[in-house]
């Protein structure tokens, strides 16, 4: 126990370390070498913008804003997407008849989207929502449907043996525990794709605002250091995300797995 707690503090020392040294380099490398806010902002001039932002209150209004957006696109991803991949997994002929439509429009960047999303929606949360389906339904249906076509036939072939022979028995106690590896990957993949998504859709006008909105509009005022500002909330918005997600999944649906990490 206590070899543990040692190890703890020396990992979370060397991240911190880490972490410290990048920020004193960053202050250096702005203040000494490039000597330009406009093109480098300091690390000082940073969290000075970030001051700015916290006591105007637009910190929580843009970042409240994307996650709207967010959650609407992964919803809908998560409506179409499973259970799509669902079916072209487990029914042979839904795969012959779905993939070749899933192959032609998943090569197509989401961003290609963005003038129908504004036509569809207009300036609207569901057009910004609708570039971050685009970007997360294909990554979803891929992975469910890899996994869902890798379940071992000896799985089914015993659960049949043991009385489970309706496909919708099947699905539920035999495909989904054994393909939930593979979705959970998709949708951490997904939502990572999504994100990004969100901010090419809030730069390029599908949102008067937001995170990825108020990069652009920095942009136009010259004032990079709000941009990077945005930049790095953008950068710990989507990493919470992802650790929420990870103990989430690892903690309530993978807990069956943790024996085969090393």
């Amino acid at each position: 126990m206590k070899n543990r707690f040692i190890k703890t503090i020396e990992e979370n020392a060397i991240e911190a370390l880490s972490l410290i040294i990048a920020v004193a380099i960053w202050q250096l490398v702005a203040d000494r070498i490039v000597q330009n806010k406009f093109l480098l902002p300091s690390f000082f001039d940073v969290v000075n913008s970030f001051t700015i932002i916290v006591e105007s209150g637009l910190i929580y209004t843009d970042t409240l804003t994307s996650l709207v957006h967010f959650s609407i696109g992964i919803i809908a991803a998560f409506t179409i997407g499973i259970p799509l991949g669902i079916t072209m997994g487990w029914f042979r002929k839904a795969d012959r008849a779905i993939d070749p439509i899933i192959e032609i429009l998943r090569p197509i960047p989401p961003l290609a989207w963005i003038p129908f999303a504004i036509v569809w929606f207009g300036l609207t949360r569901q057009a910004a929502g609708f570039v971050v389906f685009v970007g997360m339904v294909f990554p979803i249906i891929i992975n469910t449907y890899t996994g869902f076509k890798n379940v071992p036939k000896v799985y089914v072939e015993a659960a049949k043996v043991l009385g489970c022979t309706r496909n919708l028995d099947l699905i539920r106690y035999i495909a989904i525990p054994s393909a939930m590896p593979s979705i959970a990957a998709g949708i951490r993949i997904a939502m990572g794709v999504g994100w990004m998504c969100l901010v090419a859709a809030e730069m390029f006008g599908v949102s008067d605002n937001g995170l990825g909105y108020q990069i652009w509009h920095n942009y136009y005022l010259h004032r990079m250091d709000f941009v990077l500002v945005y930049m790095l909330l953008l950068g710990f918005v989507g990493l919470l995300i992802d650790r929420f997600f990870r103990y989430y999944v690892d903690a309530k649906l993978l807990r069956w797995t943790a024996g085969t990490v090393v």
